[in-house]
């Protein structure tokens, strides 16, 4: 999910370096291609779609950020409808690791009927792995509701992945969070 309007941060976010590379570049570099069968990046900036298109990954255009993180969600699923599950990646997590989002993946295929989070110390994080059972009450998100209202409904088949460090899960949401992480 790379169309968010960074509102908060003042510009956009996923162009901002950190450690020599973009947030956006981090987060596709952390994608396990290898493991997944279909890679949907959804997005507004044509920066991002470029270097999603390099790396052979499907590009879904978000002309209409202002309508939140549910329609992102939805204009990705649009593209994963056969898929039997779904795995959500935010790009503001710049240390998250490809090897943590793998191992995440395997973890879900071992559990395909639950919901599957990378968490740390049991706070529940992204990636999350959906099921396509939860694909309609993904579709009827609105607004700048995320998965974290459908993981709230069924709480009964979250199953965690712990992560062995917890600078996997930070995100950056101001400008003082990179400068915070460069020098932690």
């Amino acid at each position: 999910m790379a169309a968010g309007r960074s509102s908060r941060f003042g510009g956009n976010k996923l162009l901002t370096g950190y450690k020599g590379l973009s947030l956006f570049r981090r987060a596709l570099d952390a994608v396990p291609a290898e493991t997944l069968d279909r890679i949907v990046v959804v997005t507004r900036f044509p920066e991002i779609q470029a270097r999603a298109e390099a790396m052979g990954f499907d590009v879904a255009w978000n002309s209409c950020p202002e309508k939140g993180i549910s329609y992102t969600i939805r204009l990705g699923l649009m593209h994963m409808r056969e898929m039997g599950a779904v795995l959500f990646m935010v790009c503001d997590q710049p240390m998250l690791k490809r090897s943590s989002v793998s191992a995440a993946v395997e973890h879900y295929r071992e559990h395909p009927d639950r919901i599957v989070c990378v968490s740390y110390g049991g706070q529940r994080g992204n990636p999350c792995i959906f099921p396509s059972k939860y694909y309609l009450q993904l579709n009827a998100l609105t607004g700048d509701e995320g998965g974290g209202v459908v993981i709230r409904k069924h709480e009964e088949d979250l199953l965690l992945f712990e992560l062995s460090d917890i600078s996997e899960l930070k995100d950056i949401d101001h400008m003082s969070d990179v400068e915070e992480m460069e020098f932690s």
